[in-house]
């Protein structure tokens, strides 16, 4: 999965709402919440998405690591 490239993309305005004294301690300390927002964001889309190719691909990888144990590696008979 592609991380998007948040420097070409267009913004689209939005409300969120957020803890009080979170916003309060973050603008005194000049945290930019669209850039924090953007990279939590896009940490939590390539979590998800990690785990959802994990699980679609479960079965394919537990395939595979049967026959490796059955068979081995096209490596093992190389010296």
């Amino acid at each position: 999965m592609a991380i998007y490239n948040t420097t070409s993309a267009s913004k689209k305005p939005t409300n969120v709402s957020i803890n009080a004294e979170l916003l309060a301690k973050a603008k005194s300390l000049n945290i930019n919440l669209s850039a924090t927002l953007e990279s939590a964001l896009k940490e939590q889309i390539r979590l998800q998405a990690q785990a959802q190719w994990l699980k679609e691909n479960s079965d394919a990888m537990e395939a595979y690591n049967q026959f490796v144990e059955r068979n081995g590696t096209f490596s093992d008979s190389v010296s």
